[in-house]
């Protein structure tokens, strides 16, 4: 008895003793990016020379606690977490009484995946990234990755092949985890054949730099594809080749290599069956691009005046001889360390036919003309770019060079209310930039960076009009005699420069962020309108028809931000002040000016996370802008053949309100994903285009008048994958009302323009031999005005697509698809388009050999009438349409 009291006694002392000198202890939790709690995460305590002074595992709830030696030196500690399946993280111990609290993300470096045979597709979640088995929703007929991208629940495609996730534009689509097209993903989508990819990923709050990880809030949304390790070692290259009536033909070889160590997709097509192949040349994101340049490139003057591309698919409208190279290749010279090349020449013949009927409505009068135009359009098009990308987690380059060279030739035979002529148009333009980016952290965590960006462009463009029979000669051009030709030539050569310095001091739970710089840009547009006569005498056409207005902008700026990368909200504010000051003179008119201006533009983006798979997220943004150049010249420019357009008031200051919130779920297991949104948008500028307009010409000038524009948005979006049906369904809403004002002919007319669109789609297989899709787009708009006497107009619109496959033997794959049109119109008849296409594909296994027959437009339809509604003006183009074709096709793999 006497022993065992004696043992209590010395282990209660103990015990006391080793509380006494460890009494001091580091706490903190451990959560993944989403706010869900990792547990059973380890915990080590560290020194300064790497030596593990204290262990310990996360409880259940993801908190840990870390004894502190009473030996260990407290000014040299910290704290490393890691965790299975997500990357490494530690900090420094600056207080021994705060908490040290962690957000892991996720690594790729994951144990291998374990696979639960099952007939139904499944989805698998790691933090941000969302993982889609393409073998779970491809089907023989699927060709090419964008084949299964299109069926992904949560994901939608639009007809120029953008990609959205639960409403949201990805930032970019990475292979194996490297960009190597920026914003071109369509090269992507439209090469890769599905059977290379394992898995499609979406990665939700990626930010690209390494350093910026954690401590600057991204709400960029990417996709990954992820390669199987058998295509992952050796090439990748198909081809094809084919021809058919009338006069058709098609063909196409690529080369892609997808290692870790070199990507590339490089390939040669050409093709005049309507496959517009422009489209792999889309930037996706080039209005997000040039907004942070804070370059404002001059736009093209001068045009046909042509009417737009119908709402059909390329293939139904287009008359084309296109050819092009695409070369895009990545090398990861070492870790980390990237080199890239993107390098394409597209060339292509184009050829439009239509008929136009255009009415502008004013309150008691309707002004309408007619149009017949036959297009000839040749576009040249030459990309190169090179960029050298270092991404460490303490340093950051990233140097892009590009060029480049568009050279359009334009022929159009014009007939305008009775009036026939014709135009000639060209313009090239040469595009030459710069941008370097450095960052780099200190020791102490802080993250200095360098920008400068410098850019050079110019774009000289001509056109000739030459009068024809009928033809109405003006009396502002050659006071009214008649001439040959009418000639208008423009330029805009403009240099521009943008540079900053910043500094970045991340906290535990907000990033500072302070940045200066300034802006420059020099430009001088010069033009000239003149008419040559029967004799070659070519002179001014109007007293006013020269400009030669020289444009000097410079912009010195500062902005402070900040950036709360937290578990459950996420808010980033920025309070940029910039002053600007324009200098514009034109000595033909006696013009000099200069404005100076102070602006503060604050921006506030915030998310707050409501559960593990559901957000709201807000954003508001004032922002404070002034015309171009292209607001500032005084003399006549004829914009189109039969728009003349000047300038009459001081630079346009624009002054731009957007709210907006939206709310995201999504329940990734069982396949469904939902969102709706709503925006108000608020400009007031100081001044308004007033229009004289007639049935054979109209002539703007910009007045000084007090003008303003609302526009409320509300879009709405739902996906969902039903199990027992193997189906997909999609659906969305948009309804908006824009609110504006008109100048025309000397009355001021305000307008109402509602639209409301409903999305709704299916993707089913019905059997493992038939898969069936449907697509209904709806479309509702109608404008007025509350000015007395004006007219209101109103326009529905439908559109239905549906395709059925049907594979009666494994090597033999049949498809017929179909779309109708439907248009009512308030004040004309109803229209009514179908169109029909029809495939079948014979797969020679052993010989690596598809054979391919397309039928398109089966039932020949040749015109397509397509009307559009905006404030008070209704236009309704007739094209001409290839017609029925058809084309065999010889495919093969090497």
């Amino acid at each position: 008895m006497i022993r065992v009291i004696i043992t209590s006694i010395i282990c209660t002392c103990a015990f006391l003793f080793s509380k006494t000198t460890t009494a001091q202890t580091i706490k903190g939790t451990v959560t993944d990016s989403t706010g869900r709690v990792v547990p059973y995460a380890n915990a080590k305590l560290m020194t300064g020379g790497n030596l593990i002074v204290a262990f310990a595992a996360c409880d259940n709830k993801g908190v840990y606690n870390l004894p502190i030696p009473a030996d260990a030196d407290k000014n040299a500690l910290r704290v490393e977490i890691s965790s299975v399946g997500f990357k490494k993280q530690s900090k420094n111990i600056t207080s021994l009484s705060a908490p040290y609290n962690f957000t892991l993300s996720s690594t790729t470096n994951q144990l291998a995946a374990v696979t639960v045979k099952n007939k139904n597709p499944r989805l698998s979640v790691r933090g941000d990234t969302l993982n889609y088995n393409v073998a779970d929703f491809s089907s023989p007929q699927d060709r090419v990755i964008g084949d299964v991208i299109k069926k992904l629940p949560g994901i939608e495609v639009d007809a120029n092949g953008k990609i959205k996730y639960n409403g949201k534009a990805i930032s970019s689509l990475n292979i194996g985890g490297d960009n190597l097209l920026d914003d071109k993903y369509n090269i992507a989508t439209s090469t890769i054949p599905n059977g290379v990819v394992d898995k499609v990923q979406i990665m939700e709050n990626y930010q690209p730099v390494k350093m910026l990880r954690d401590k600057v809030v991204s709400d960029d949304v990417a996709l990954n594809l992820t390669i199987k390790k058998d295509a992952a070692i050796q090439m990748v290259g198909q081809g094809n080749v084919g021809g058919g009536f009338p006069g058709k033909y098609d063909g196409n070889v690529n080369a892609m290599m997808f290692k870790d160590k070199y990507k590339a997709i490089n390939y040669l097509k050409g093709n005049n069956t309507g496959n517009e192949v422009q489209n792999d040349l889309i930037s996706h994101n080039i209005s997000s691009y040039l907004s942070r340049l804070d370059n404002d490139k001059p736009g093209n003057l001068l045009s046909l005046g042509a009417a737009g591309n119908p709402n059909l698919p390329a293939n139904r409208y287009l008359f084309n001889q296109s050819a092009l190279v695409n070369l895009n290749n990545l090398v990861n010279l070492q870790k980390e360390v990237q080199l890239k090349a993107n390098v394409s020449y597209l060339y292509d013949r184009q050829l439009q036919n239509y008929y136009k009927v255009q009415e502008t409505y004013l309150p008691g009068d309707t002004i309408r003309y007619t149009e017949v135009q036959d297009n000839r359009r040749r576009p040249d098009l030459i990309h190169a770019q090179a960029t050298l990308n270092i991404n460490r987690s303490n340093y950051y380059l990233n140097n892009t060079l590009l060029t480049d060279y568009q050279h359009y030739g334009s022929f159009s035979a014009l007939t305008t209310n009775a009036m026939v002529s014709a135009q000639n148009m060209k313009n090239s333009s040469l595009d030459f930039s710069n941008e370097f980016n450095l960052m780099k952290t200190t020791k102490a965590g802080r993250i200095y960076e360098a920008y400068s960006y410098i850019n050079r462009l110019t774009n000289p463009e001509s056109r000739v009009l030459l009068p024809g029979a009928g033809y109405e000669y003006q009396p502002v051009f050659n006071q009214g005699q008649p001439y040959t030709q009418l000639v208008q030539n423009t330029n805009i050569p403009t240099w521009f420069t943008n540079n900053y310095l910043s500094f970045k001091r991340p906290g535990d739970k907000i990033t500072q962020s302070y940045r200066a710089g300034f802006s420059l840009q020099s430009q001088n547009l010069n033009s000239a309108l003149t008419t040559v006569s029967a004799n070659g005498n070519e002179v001014l056409a109007t007293n006013n028809s020269v400009n030669n207005l020289d444009w000097f902008k410079s912009k010195v700026y500062s902005s402070v931000g900040f950036d709360m990368p937290g578990e459950k909200l996420k808010l980033t504010l920025n309070l940029p002040l910039s002053l600007q000051h324009i200098n514009y003179s034109d000595g033909l008119y006696d013009l000099d000016k200069s404005l100076t201006r102070l602006f503060f533009d604050p921006q506030f983006t915030g998310r707050y996370n409501t559960g593990a798979e559901q957000f709201i997220s807000a954003s508001y943004n004032y922002r404070n802008s002034i015309g171009d150049i292209t607001q500032a010249y005084r003399g006549d420019i004829l914009t189109s053949y039969r728009s003349l357009n000047a300038n009459n008031a001081d630079l346009t200051e624009r002054k731009t309100q957007t709210a907006a919130i939206g709310y995201n779920y999504r329940k990734a297991m069982k396949m469904f994903f939902w969102g709706v949104s709503g925006s108000f948008n608020h400009i007031n500028q100081n001044n308004i285009t007033s229009r004289l307009l007639t049935d054979n010409f109209n002539r703007s000038v910009v007045l000084p008048f007090e003008n303003s524009m609302n526009t409320w948005t509300i879009n709405g979006s739902m996906s969902k994958y039903v199990y027992p049906l193997h189906t997909t369904f999609s659906g969305g809403y948009t309804w908006s009302n824009n609110k504006l004002n008109q100048f025309l002919n000397g009355v001021l007319l305000p307008y109402s323009t509602i639209a409301n669109s409903v999305t709704v789609g299916a993707e089913t297989k019905i059997s493992n031999q038939i898969n069936f899709s449907y697509k209904l787009y709806a479309t509702r708009t109608n404008s007025r005005s509350s000015v007395a006497n004006s007219s209101s107009s109103q326009i529905t619109q439908l559109q239905h697509q549906a395709a059925i496959y049907y594979n009666p033997l494994n090597n033999l794959f049949l498809k017929l698809s179909g779309d109708h049109y439907y248009t009512g119109q308030s004040l004309r008849d109803d229209l009514n388009y179908s169109f029909a296409d029809f495939s079948a594909r014979y797969k020679l296994d052993k010989q690596k050999v598809d054979l391919e027959l397309n039928v398109l437009n089966m039932l020949d339809t040749k015109t397509y009438s397509a009307p559009y509604l905006t404030a008070n003006a209704f236009t309704n183009s007739i094209y001409q349409l290839p017609g029925r074709m058809m084309t065999m096709k010889v495919s093969f793999n090497f």
